[in-house]
């Protein structure tokens, strides 16, 4: 389940064009999808990547047994983290704001482009929490946290 969540998450966020439309061809929007290893706490030691960036980190999945050795289902929880490059300060009247506010609009493209995405082992996946992390030097995180329904039959 978590390979074909993975996969199905990464396939939609490369057809995001640059414009935040749907497209199969194009510059794309997300540069980079890869598995959350707390990536922006080592910057300085991992291979570059590029910006923007988004990050899928599953967290502790606990599955109800529906037929015991046969069947399970559960409410995963996965976090995106949206990695962007800080574009200045975002104070009221700043010349930068409206650049270093664009940041906040990636969550809202990337949503877009994830409602209702379903796979033959999850289903309902959909937006439960957003988070800003700034507690870095020249890139900010955001931070959306997504729940669906999820089965492992066997």
């Amino acid at each position: 389940m978590r390979k074909e969540l993975y996969k199905a998450i990464a396939e939609r966020l490369f057809q995001i064009a640059a414009d935040g439309t749907m497209a199969e061809e194009g510059e794309r929007l997300i540069k980079h999808v890869d598995l959350w290893n707390h990536n922006v706490e080592f910057l300085d030691q991992e291979q570059p990547w590029e910006r923007p960036a988004v990050f899928v980190e599953f967290t502790p999945i606990v599955w109800e047994t529906i037929k015991p050795g046969r069947e399970y289902r559960s409410k995963p929880i996965v976090s995106l983290h949206i990695v962007t490059d800080w574009a200045g300060d975002a104070s009221v009247g700043s010349e930068l704001q409206d650049d270093a506010l664009e940041v906040l609009d990636y969550s809202k493209t990337i949503h877009k482009a994830l409602q209702g995405l379903k796979g033959n082992h999850f289903s309902r996946f959909d937006l439960a929490e957003t988070h800003t992390n700034h507690n870095h030097d020249d890139i900010v995180e955001s931070i959306e946290v997504y729940k669906c329904v999820a089965e492992r039959i066997l």
